[in-house]
């Protein structure tokens, strides 16, 4: 199997730090609004990635966070944290806040499919970690305070920082990447804990060494709860291209400040942006749709997730409804195939099933190939020398990586109205002799997911969910 290394920036054999399991860390959401489909996209990346591994036969412990504090409006650690901010305009305390986005980032997690963590940890349940990670740099001396500001990471301090962006630090200018706070000895110095201001109450603070109460600063919580879970190395760390430069930098620099041995991370894969009409999805222009909003537009969770292994994640995906109705289609053609396998269940030649076997995995360990692995589907699907058993027990075995729930497919007894009255139409173009107008809606009907079958009884349909 290999991986695309950001840190190396090339394609790697992977080769897990310990032999009986991979330590995987996904940085997961800032619970502070609905998440849009440009945020879920990582999330799906990162799925593709751990259900490759365990079709490696590997064993994966997989931790994300949940960041519901400590998380300002810029990304450069300045301004409010987006939680407060949010809850005040929501008319709510930031727990409540938090709580809410919480449950909704995990229902949507689950209708795309996404196989759920190992650990899923909150930067709120793990302050003492922090604060602990806090005093062992202290030590080491990689720390000073700013008085009303906080406690500051100096990254003078460490020879290798901004490897992983590859940045030009001493081209690196106040407010080209970073806000100079007044006391900061260093652009690029970020805040590891930031004291409440005096002037009002967070509903988010603790107590803390340093004689004021304060909250963590945002790259603080992955190292410390990476860090209990995972152990000071582990095999791979993921996230959205969006934050190598920043969080994941100031993550490393943090992290291995204070393990002996490096590096921290073996393995570090960064998903790309999905784009609408060519600029990048982002909660702070408004973000995009949510999966909900598709739903009540007709549209499934796993549509969204067939579009995504469309292209490979290191690219940008360009979003539109027209691609999102192709991926459906595509989607509902794959689930005709399977519902017509399990009604005519025969076996055939099974020289080719090893073939197929191999093609796929060759695909999938290909640096998550998703689009050629889609292609080799595609062709299965189309090959006449396959029996229908052999097909439908391949793509069962694949949809382990797909995760397009088709082991969960069934077939449904009802009819929504519209597509109940479409039937109807055709029925009444048949008995008129209109065999065009038939066809042309028993083929519309077919790749919405109605097949039909005409009997002398009248016609019958399944329709596959």
């Amino acid at each position: 199997m290999k991986v695309y290394n950001t840190l190396s920036m090339s394609k790697e054999e992977f080769k897990q730090v310990k032999k009986d399991h991979v330590g995987l860390y996904t940085c997961g959401p800032t619970v502070y609004l609905y998440p849009h489909i440009g945020n879920l996209r990582t999330f799906v990346f990162e799925d593709i990635l751990k259900r490759v591994l365990i079709y490696n036969d590997l064993k994966v412990k997989h931790v994300m966070n949940l960041t519901d504090v400590g998380h300002l409006t810029s990304d450069s650690d300045e301004g409010e944290d987006k939680i407060e901010k949010e809850a005040r305009k929501e008319g709510k305390t930031a727990w409540e806040t938090a709580k809410f986005y919480t449950k909704i980032f995990k229902e949507d997690i689950k209708k795309l499919n996404i196989l759920e963590p190992n650990v899923l940890c909150k930067a709120t349940e793990h302050i003492k970690e922090q604060i602990d990670l806090v005093k062992k740099l202290e030590k080491k001396g990689f720390t000073y305070e700013i008085e009303n500001e906080g406690i500051y990471f100096d990254t003078s301090k460490v020879k290798d920082y901004g490897k992983l962006a590859r940045l030009d630090i001493k081209g690196l200018k106040a407010g080209a990447r970073i806000r100079l706070v007044d006391g900061k000895r260093n652009p690029t110095d970020f805040a590891l804990w930031k004291f409440s201001p005096k002037d009002k109450k967070r509903d988010m603070e603790w107590e803390s060494p340093w004689s004021k109460e304060g909250f963590p600063g945002w790259h603080l919580e992955c190292s410390a709860m990476s860090m209990k879970y995972l152990g000071k190395h582990f095999d791979i760390h993921t996230g959205g291209v969006d934050l190598i430069p920043i969080h994941h930098t100031n993550e490393i620099a943090q992290s291995e400040a204070v393990i002996d041995k490096k590096p921290w991370v073996k393995y570090w894969l960064h998903g790309a942006f999905l784009l609408d009409k060519g600029k990048k999805v982002s909660k702070s222009k408004g973000g995009l749709y949510t999966i909900s909003e598709l739903e009540e537009m007709g549209y499934n969770a796993l549509d969204f997730r067939y579009l995504c292994l469309l292209t490979n994640y290191r690219k940008e995906l360009n979003f539109s409804l027209e691609n999102l109705d192709a991926a459906k289609h595509a989607l509902q053609g794959i689930k005709n195939k399977m519902l017509e396998f399990k009604d005519n269940f025969l076996s055939g030649d099974k020289e080719n099933v090893k073939k197929y076997e191999k093609m796929f995995l060759e695909k999938i360990n290909d640096d998550l190939n998703m689009p050629e692995a889609l292609a080799v589907v595609w062709t299965l699907l189309k090959d006449n020398e396959l029996g229908n058993k052999e097909k439908y027990n391949l793509m069962l075995k694949f949809d382990r990586v797909l995760g397009l729930g088709l082991k969960s497919l069934k077939v449904t007894n009802k009819l929504p109205k519209d597509l109940k009255r479409l039937v109807e139409e055709r029925e009444e173009a048949r008995k008129n002799k209109d065999f065009k107008k038939a066809d042309i809606i028993r083929d519309d009907l077919k790749r919405i997911g109605v097949i039909l079958e005409d009997t002398d009884k009248g016609v019958k349909w399944k329709y596959g969910k």
